[in-house]
């Protein structure tokens, strides 16, 4: 199934601060939802007027698959699959110009049900220090380094688990912490969240027995403790991100066909956790006289998030509820009062992307809508055909353009009609 790149799913842009808090330059999107794994395209700036169409720039065909292309200075990365191999690419970002290519097989069969969804991979990759690191959709986790493709190291725990993910495949993407990298080995039935060496792929820690959902981890600090918040299969989890160490828990189980797919969204304390036909809660976490407590602040039942993830523009939510074959949707996160809903019907799935007064969701059909970001009403300020359909793949905004992944091809868009080639 998809992400939520997880399930699994998934954008993307100019941005001056990555994930490890260090400066870098402005062209910076560096792993699912951007540096900071939350969607917001600070640094990006909006047209006065947006144009009635796009311009091609440039299009690789790259192979199918669902995890976002990264953006380092000028150039592209792109995790993707063409038949029974795994491939990375690294492209020019001016021109499309392959650098240097990686396969690799990974024979995969999805299991039944997700068909529909493919064989991936579904996982985000994620940069980090002059290092790649892609998730393969059987567990694979791997290291590259970007300027050369040389493989550095990789990692499974087929030996422990029997394979290293869930049924439909790896779609957990991994995240980096200074010189930790941080994923969820295991199946559905069990596994283990393990930090590992960016450098050497050596074991740093490992935590619980829980197995991976299709959910993505966060780094965040809460009552000052720096900390891994993940939903497994089994519960949403605060744990120590130097030392493994268990923190809290809020149980909320994959059950029957209610997947744990959305990456959670923190705002203000809050943890928004939304599931399959379960709502949406707001859990805070609270340390106090050194024990941890979890509040269920509050829990509406109007909309649910399925595979898309949710984003924060300003003080609200937007996200896309599966329900009534799906409707776009504003919420706000300090009552969970739902504030407008968007028509029925929409897709099956949405990739969001936060900039400055403005929302853009990637829907599954190719269609990318331009939404201001605005509480009192649904508005709708531009359309963009960027495929005919199957666009999964979270997006990139940078400065006067868009980078869009469809099922087979990665494409660089203009916001300037008149650069096509």
């Amino acid at each position: 199934m998809k992400k939520t790149c997880a399930t699994v799913t998934l954008f993307v842009a100019l941005i001056a601060i990555v994930s490890n808090g260090q400066a870098e330059s402005a062209d910076f999107w560096t792993g699912w939802l951007g540096p900071d794994r939350n969607g917001w395209v600070a640094e990006f700036n909006p047209p006065s007027e947006w144009p009635e169409s796009l311009a091609k720039v440039w299009s690789v065909e790259v192979g199918t698959g669902y995890g976002s292309p990264l953006l380092v200075d000028d150039r592209i990365f792109q995790h993707a699959r063409q038949g029974d191999d795994e491939v990375v690419w690294c492209l020019n970002r001016s021109t499309g110009e392959v650098l240097w290519r990686k396969s690799f097989p990974v024979p995969f069969k999805t299991a039944g049900g997700g068909e529909y969804h493919g064989n991936g991979p579904k996982s985000c990759p994620v940069y980090a220090d002059g290092r790649l690191f892609t998730m393969s959709i059987n567990g694979t986790l791997t290291a590259w380094d970007v300027t050369s493709g040389e493989q550095l190291w990789k990692k499974n725990y087929d030996a422990e688990f029997g394979k290293s993910h869930p049924n439909w495949g790896a779609s957990t993407s991994p995240i980096v912490d200074e010189d930790h990298v941080i994923v969820h080995f295991g199946t559905d039935d069990a596994g283990a969240l393990v930090a590992l060496d960016v450098a050497t792929g050596e074991e740093l820690w490992k935590h619980g027995n829980d197995g991976p959902s299709y959910s993505s981890p966060l780094l965040a600090k809460i009552d000052g403790v720096r900390q891994v918040i993940e939903w497994n299969h089994r519960a949403l989890v605060g744990v120590g991100s130097k030392t493994g160490k268990f923190l809290w828990e809020f149980p909320f189980p994959h059950i029957g066909s209610d997947q744990n797919m959305p990456t959670p969204t923190i705002h203000n304390g809050r943890i928004l956790l939304s599931g399959e036909n379960r709502g949406i809660h707001s859990i805070r976490p609270q340390l106090q006289d050194g024990s941890w407590s979890v509040t269920d602040e509050w829990h509406q039942k109007k909309v649910a998030l399925d595979m898309s993830s949710a984003v924060i523009n300003g003080e609200l939510l937007y996200g896309f509820s599966h329900y009534d074959s799906g409707r776009l949707f504003c919420l706000d996160p300090k009552t969970g009062h739902v504030l407008w809903t968007g028509p029925p019907r929409t897709g099956q799935n949405v990739m969001f992307l936060a900039v400055p007064g403005h929302i853009a969701a990637l829907i599954n059909n190719g269609e990318l809508r331009i939404l201001q970001a605005a509480p009192d009403e649904f508005r709708a300020i531009a359309s963009y055909r960027v495929a005919d359909n199957h666009t999964w793949a979270p997006p990139v905004l940078v400065n006067g353009g868009i980078l869009t992944k469809d099922q087979q091809h990665l494409t660089m868009w203009s916001l300037n009609p008149k650069e096509s080639n």
